[in-house]
């Protein structure tokens, strides 16, 4: 059993209703689930797969999902970096391995399977990329037509490719994302259309599950969860999904989030830094880092909570700096993500040479999307491949 809260006043709305926000006071909604009457146990969950419906019990979709067996990526201890700065027990939960390659699938896992509960007919998204890609897939899945709004020039190829390949109406505004938000939020509301962006709190049902896998992964609690920002939904759902765990008794103890965004685009960072609520938008966010070039998240009340309540804390990376842990992610730990993604594990270098993380604790960065989201991205930071004859002395001459 669970009802949709507003996290605000405390209304409470049917669990069938179709709202994203609250009615009296317009804050955002969660899901809450009546935890007493839930019949779960780690040993039940620990004789399942390691998917996102392993932990169906805590998840609102009643019937059968709409699932191409989203979850279970891998965390990856890094070593080679983690040695460099220090820290014995730096872990990357790679978001990329997932089926459309962005953390954004489980929560449309969620959400789409929700949208055909609900009876919806049309699924609609604005999108810096991840969120028109994954929508477009499951909506693929489900058999339902989805629209997406990306603003024109500002998202990378990879991931309008799945869009428009998956069959999407893909449609271009000339603005920003925010902007985006704003109109199919407005036609959702106004033609019957389902929105799934992470405004929607069912999405962020299917997203809390990274941290369930992490501790189960790590066998433990990490001391630190660290999470790239841009509409703030994953460091939110991860921290909503974890307090579900510590009323259940499953884990004792909240990791201290910590969002990382970038210097371009970082009214998260500012508000805690300056001790805002709310934040104040950023007008026009600008960064490399496409995923999260967004001014006005809307998660934002959750994730400030999340960090204030957790001790955690919030910091900016230049572009520089997430272009050069991008490039070290890769070349000295195999591991291949987007851009957006490097900025946890940037943020963290930077917070640990600043002096603000100790180097005992057990970190869990979470890198979000692909590598091949953002081709274009990285074709421009890498030499070309070297043009030779087909001759063994040319191929010789190449390699001293």
């Amino acid at each position: 059993m669970f009802r949709l809260v507003c996290i605000g006043c405390g209304a409470t709305y049917a669990s069938d209703e179709i709202i994203y926000r609250c009615r009296k006071c317009d804050h955002l909604l969660a899901v809450q689930y009546d935890l007493d009457s839930l019949e779960i146990s780690r040993e039940e969950w620990n004789r399942r797969p390691l998917r996102l419906w392993r932990y169906r019990e805590l998840l609102p979709v009643q019937g059968e999902p709409v699932t191409l067996q989203e979850g279970g990526t891998p965390l990856y201890h890094m070593k080679r970096l983690g040695e460099e700065l220090g820290l014995k027990e730096l872990y990357a939960k790679h978001e990329g391995m997932n089926p459309s390659g962005s953390f954004k699938d489980r929560g449309m896992t969620v959400g789409v399977s929700m949208a055909r509960e609900l009876g919806m007919k049309t699924v609609a998204c604005a999108s810096t990329g991840n969120t028109s890609a994954s929508l477009a897939v499951y909506g693929a899945k489900a058999g339902m037509p989805a629209v997406v709004l990306l603003p024109a020039g500002k998202v990378a190829l990879g991931k309008v490719a799945q869009a428009l390949m998956h069959g999407a109406k893909v449609i271009a505004i000339r603005d920003n994302f925010d902007r985006a938000l704003e109109m199919v939020h407005e036609l959702c509301v106004t033609d019957g259309i389902y929105l799934l962006n992470s405004v929607n709190p069912y999405r962020l049902e299917g997203q809390k599950t990274i941290g369930f896998e992490a501790v189960d992964q790590l066998g433990d609690v990490p001391d630190r969860m660290v999470l790239p920002v841009g509409n703030a939904g994953n460091i939110s759902a991860v921290h909503k999904g974890l307090g579900e765990l510590i009323e259940l008794g499953f884990i004792d103890r909240m990791p201290m989030m910590t969002g990382i965004q970038a210097q371009g685009s970082r009214p998260v960072v500012d508000a805690i830094e300056q001790g805002l609520d709310p934040l104040i938008p950023q007008k026009d966010p600008e960064t490399v880092a496409t995923a999260i070039r967004i001014g006005a998240p809307v998660n934002a009340e959750k994730a400030l909570r999340a960090i204030r309540e957790t001790g955690g804390t919030a910091e900016a990376v230049t572009d520089e700096e997430i272009l050069a842990m991008q490039r070290d992610l890769a070349r000295k730990e195999g591991i291949g993500v987007e851009p957006a993604s490097a900025a946890s594990v940037a943020g963290v270098k930077k917070l640990v040479e600043a002096g603000l993380i100790d180097r005992d604790e057990r970190i869990v960065c979470v890198v979000t999307g692909h590598l091949l989201k953002d081709p274009e991205t990285v074709i421009r930071q890498c030499e070309p491949p070297i043009e030779i004859d087909a001759d063994i002395a040319s191929l010789r001459s190449v390699l001293h």
